[in-house]
């Protein structure tokens, strides 16, 4: 027996030994020998999970941190459904979603991820070249710095993602829980700054869900839109931008990607049966914890400089600074689209120019800017938070190389590890750096890249929700592992919860963006899911015939 398989063994065994232990051995031991849910954690924690954090937190204010959480939670119990049915069976998701649920939803679900990996690359590199340069002045903020921050994203990632299958692999997982855990400090280093300025009571009333906000500003700026010369305009833009951000929030909270990597790292470490328990406790403690800290953080970081608030630069010229350029161009696109509102015989109030300035966008660098003040030193406000940029991108970088991977190695039926893996791994990693390079700062190419994935991959999470929901009701599929008696009734209900809240969110993302083309796609999907459901139905009954 080799080493590998010496050691999954004992693995087992210590498992079968904890199933009666008390609590706190259990979760000792399941804390040691977690690994999937940390890559999960690392993909998770990337540009989408900041830029949402800081919009929602600008927008909302803490009335809105009970969302990712929540949404997370829905997300997580999707991830343990395609988690234990793969423990339960041993068989590649793709596999047996072609054999036993839909060919088309498998083959729909492998290409969305892939396209995902190799779209999503290139905000990450953004992202990193952004923290490495304005934040931690590690490469000069020129087009030279630009292209050397590309080239040390590449190497880097590409350097940690091929150890993965090599002797090297515990290293890899190690280097990815590191990583994480500095992202989660980091940013909870930015609340600590800043500890003695907020308002604990209304951060911790925050977390508390409150659908209302779907349909109500948050109430800072429900106050301010009352004292505007025009407050049915102010509700109507800040309530649209509000709703956007929180659907676009709870539908990206677990990407397609993310549901292909989970069972594939989990059969690549040869887990089965005895690992479910494990699996479960590995994505609360890799995945939701993290998550979780860091999101809030940066909400509760973002509300408490942005939210109601304004730089006093865009209304006073002699209080410019350099953080105000950068706002100035969004502050006169909100303050253009009121005028146009009122008409050209009306002038804005101060209180519209206010609200204008409120809305601005704002990014990473602007709120670590903001915390100057409160830290009275450039260098730690910058430093921390670029930090925490800086890992956020590197280790979404690795895992979506990694999960590449897997899907090429599953598009032609190739075995998980050696070359294929490693030539799909790298691929993210190219397409990312050269896209960032050239494309993504070009409006028209970015279009013509987001949208279509965006579209496509919105469709196919609740699709993709729906063929696990599928999956862990399949008797042919998972045999006497099939779930019984009230355990099933309880993951029935909870799925059709994630089913919905995922419909409604990615129906929205996909109306705001792709509008009834974005539909008609679906429709045809659905159209061809449907075809393929026929054809498998026919070929099992050719099959039985010929028996």
């Amino acid at each position: 027996m080799s080493e590998t398989n010496d050691s999954l063994a004992e693995e087992k065994e210590l498992l079968k030994s904890v199933e009666n232990a008390p609590a706190s051995k259990k979760i000792s031991t399941y804390t040691r020998l977690s690994g999937p849910g940390w890559l999960q954690g690392a993909i998770t924690l990337g540009g989408g999970s900041l830029g949402g954090s800081l919009y929602l937190g600008i927008i909302g204010g803490t009335e809105l941190l009970w969302l990712q959480p929540l949404m997370m939670i829905f997300g997580i119990l999707m991830l343990s459904v395609i988690g234990y049915v793969t423990l339960s069976t041993g068989k590649k998701p793709f596999q047996a979603i072609n054999e036993h649920i839909n060919p088309v939803l498998g083959w729909g679900w492998l290409i969305a991820a892939m396209l995902a990996n190799l779209v999503w690359a290139m905000p990450q590199f953004s992202l990193g070249t952004a923290a490495l340069q304005q934040n931690l002045g590690v490469f000069p903020d020129t087009n030279s710095g630009k292209y050397m921050s590309a080239a040390f994203l590449f190497i880097t990632g590409t350097l940690i993602v091929l150890m993965y299958g090599s002797k090297w692999a515990k290293y890899f997982e190690a280097i990815l829980k590191i990583m994480v855990g500095i992202v989660v400090l980091s940013f909870i280093g930015v609340v600590a700054i800043m500890a003695g300025n907020l308002d604990w009571g209304a951060i911790f009333s925050g977390f508390i869900p409150n659908p209302m906000m779907l349909f109500e500003p948050a109430a800072e700026l429900k106050a301010t839109i009352a004292k505007s010369s025009n407050p049915d305009y102010w509700n109507d833009t800040v309530l649209e931008k509000q709703q956007f951000k929180m659907v676009t929030a709870a539908a990206t909270a677990v990407g397609i990607n993310m549901t292909f990597l989970l069972p594939y790292s989990m059969l690549r470490k040869g887990w089965g049966k005895e690992h479910r328990g494990l699996a479960t406790f590995d994505l609360g403690i890799g995945l939701f914890i993290p998550f979780f800290l860091a999101t809030s953080c940066v909400m509760i970081a973002a509300a408490s400089q942005f939210h109601g608030k304004f730089d006093p630069g865009l209304l006073n010229e002699d209080k410019v600074t350099p953080l105000t350029e950068k706002l100035q161009e969004s502050y006169n696109k909100n303050l253009t689209a009121f005028q146009s509102h009122i008409g050209a015989e009306k002038l804005p109030t101060k209180t519209d120019k206010e609200l204008a300035a409120m809305l601005v966008d704002r990014d990473a660098y602007q709120l670590a800017g903001s915390l100057e003040k409160l830290t009275g030193n450039k260098t730690i406000s910058q430093r921390v938070f670029g930090i925490g940029v800086v890992g956020m991108a590197i280790s979404t970088i690795i895992i979506l190389m990694l999960i590449n991977g897997f899907c090429l190695t599953e598009a032609v039926g190739a075995k998980m590890g050696g070359v294929i893996h490693s030539t799909g791994a790298i691929l993210p990693g190219i397409t990312g750096a050269l896209g960032f390079l050239f494309l993504w700062n070009n409006a028209d190419a970015k279009f013509l890249l987001v949208v279509p994935t965006s579209v496509f991959g919105m469709v196919l999470l609740p699709i993709a929700y729906f063929t696990f929901f599928c999956m862990i009701n399949s008797k042919e599929l998972l045999g006497d592992a099939l779930p019984k008696g009230g355990k099933r009734v309880f993951l029935n209900l909870a799925i059709g919860l994630a089913l919905i809240a995922s419909t409604i969110g990615a129906g929205w993302v996909i109306w705001s963006k792709a509008q009834w083309k974005g539909f008609a796609a679906v429709g045809i999907f659905l159209l061809l899911a449907l075809g393929g459901h026929c054809y498998r139905k026919l070929n099992q009954k050719l099959d039985r015939i010929e028996d």
